[in-house]
């Protein structure tokens, strides 16, 4: 792996990126259809079409913000067309997205109507994709990728082959300089006693037991909820064999690996601050909002593990999905990136498997399309806190 090249897109902010988007984004969902027009209109780009956007207030609305800006500033996205239902709010997103020095342009249909916005943002489109058709990939070191990792569809192979594969990961490239994210706020119920003691300090380690503790009273206790039964574990996941939610717990605190300490505990869809190393998100445990989050985070790979098959993809980060399940890989073989099921047959080490990880993510950077992406999935999905007004 020392001798593979890496390569990747240089943005503005010295950030880099392995996909070259460029994308129309709705501020609302009311600009979904002008955004889809946008790219009917203009071949190239890609609309991001989501369900959220209006009379949100306070914390769910920062929530919404941070996801639009930080998907537009995604290393791996080019330039960025926003479209918007009124200026005030769609200029707060281009504002946003602009800090990081890459073209975008805000239009509202307010005023203007349909018609007319398409035909604008069409224009603008198409000179940002024409533009961004002839930047140039350049070599890059692995300490610029941005990893996060997020697991589904768990079983017992999960925690014995894919998470720790992905732990693994983590455990050798860490040192290398990269960033790395795990979250799945209520999938460590149970074992949120280990993920504690992965602080760096006496001072995460409370910033982070007060989001784990937040949900516990917040959203179990508030709303009545005795445990977590018709959910946590999924239907999918007590098939798989798991019975628990401190057995699913057990099995996703493997993605963090045994080396490293977490460095922050970070809001859903924050940037991390704190330099390279892994870092803790609260988050969903659910696959599409968590990923979204991460990729808003400024995330560039993530790397998925699976048991019983999950097919979930992302518009604008790749995501890798890896199984240790025999009977996945041979029942949804087109779903899965990474085969590490030989580690339950013992053909295989968790070293083996977390090296076979790390050949997949340099070439998935290098520009080879995941599973998800050849098969069209663009799952994205906003984090909503709670009603709107």
């Amino acid at each position: 792996m020392n001798e593979m090249t890496l390569t990747g897109w240089r943005r503005e902010n010295n950030r880099v990126g392995v996909r070259n988007h460029v994308v129309i984004l709705p501020l609302d969902d009311l600009s979904n259809a002008a955004c889809e027009a946008v790219a009917n209109n203009i071949k190239g780009t890609m609309a991001i079409p989501h369900a959220y956007g209006r009379l949100q207030f306070g914390e769910d609305l920062e929530v919404h913000f941070r996801t639009l800006i930080g998907t537009g500033s995604n290393p791996n996205v080019a330039a960025v067309i926003v479209i918007g239902i009124e200026p005030s709010w769609t200029g707060r997103v281009v504002d946003g997205i602009r800090k990081t020095g890459k073209p975008v342009e805000g239009f509202w249909i307010e005023q203007h109507g349909d018609i007319n916005t398409i035909a604008s943002a069409s224009r603008k489109a198409k000179e940002f994709v024409q533009w961004a058709s002839e930047l140039k990939r350049e070599p890059i070191k692995v300490s610029d990728l941005w990893i996060s990792t997020k697991c589904g569809e768990s079983d017992t192979t999960t925690g014995l082959a894919s998470c720790p594969a992905v732990g693994n990961m983590y455990d050798k490239l860490i040192p290398q300089g990269i960033y790395g994210v795990f979250g799945e706020t209520s999938e460590i119920t149970g074992g949120e006693h280990l993920a504690r003691k992965r602080a760096i300090s006496p001072e995460i380690e409370e910033k982070w037991y007060k989001m784990w503790k937040a949900y516990q009273e917040d959203v179990i206790e508030a709303h009545k909820t005795d445990d977590l039964s018709d959910s946590q574990p999924t239907k999918g996941n007590i098939l798989g064999g798991l019975t628990t939610i401190e057995e699913k717990a057990l099995g996703n605190l493997e993605k963090m690996g045994h080396n490293s300490k977490f460095l922050d505990a970070l809001q859903p869809a924050e940037e991390p601050g704190r330099g390279p190393g892994l870092y803790y998100m609260d988050t969903s445990s659910a696959a599409a909002e968590c990923v979204t989050l991460m990729a808003a985070g400024g995330y560039v790979i993530h790397t998925f593990p699976t048991g019983q098959g999950n097919v979930i993809g992302n518009p604008i980060v790749p995501v890798i999905k890896i199984t240790g399940n025999p009977r996945t890989v041979r029942t949804m073989p087109e779903h899965i990136d990474v085969d590490v099921s030989g580690v339950l047959r013992r053909e295989m080490t968790i070293e083996q498997a977390g090296d076979a990880l790390i050949e997949n993510i340099y070439r998935t950077a290098n520009g080879r399309l995941t599973a998800a992406e050849a098969l069209g999935h663009r799952e994205f999905s906003m984090t909503k806190l709670y009603r709107s007004a």
